[in-house]
C-alpha cells in the first residue's frame, strides 16, 4: 500500500504544476525510480491509472525509467554498477562502499498541452 500513498504525492505534484501553469491536459510523466528505492514500479503503474480518473492527468502515459546501482568502493576508489543484492567492490571485493546511484525517485520531465 506503500506505493498508492507515493502515486498520490505524485499526481499532487503533477496537478500542482499543472495549475500553475495553466496546462489543459498533460500527455505523459517521466518518472526516475532506483533499483533500490524501495519502490514497485507496476504497483504505481497500477495506481496511476487510478488516481488520475477526472483529473488533468487521467489518460496520460507514465513512463518510468529504472537507475541501475552503482557503488564507489572507499579502498580502490573504483564506481562500478552492482547486483542490489551485492553491495561488494567488484573490482577488488571491498566492503567499505558508498551508493553511488540506484536510490532516486522523482519525477524527470512531463509533456503537457496547454491551455492558449
Amino acid at each position: 500500500m506503500h506505493e498508492l500513498s507515493v502515486t498520490q504525492g505524485i499526481m499532487q505534484i503533477v496537478e500542482a504544476e499543472a495549475k500553475k501553469n495553466d496546462v489543459k491536459k498533460v500527455l505523459s510523466i517521466k518518472l526516475m525510480v532506483g533499483v533500490l528505492s524501495g519502490v514497485m514500479p507496476q504497483l504505481i503503474q497500477d495506481y496511476f491509472e487510478l488516481v488520475a480518473v477526472g483529473t488533468v492527468v487521467e489518460g496520460a502515459k507514465l513512463i518510468i525509467e529504472r537507475v541501475p546501482a552503482s557503488i564507489k568502493c572507499l579502498e580502490c576508489q573504483e564506481v562500478s554498477p552492482i547486483d542490489r543484492m551485492k553491495l561488494r567492490c567488484p573490482k577488488c571485493n571491498g566492503i567499505e562502499v558508498n551508493i553511488v546511484t540506484g536510490k532516486e525517485f522523482y519525477i524527470d520531465s512531463m509533456e503537457v498541452e496547454n491551455g492558449d
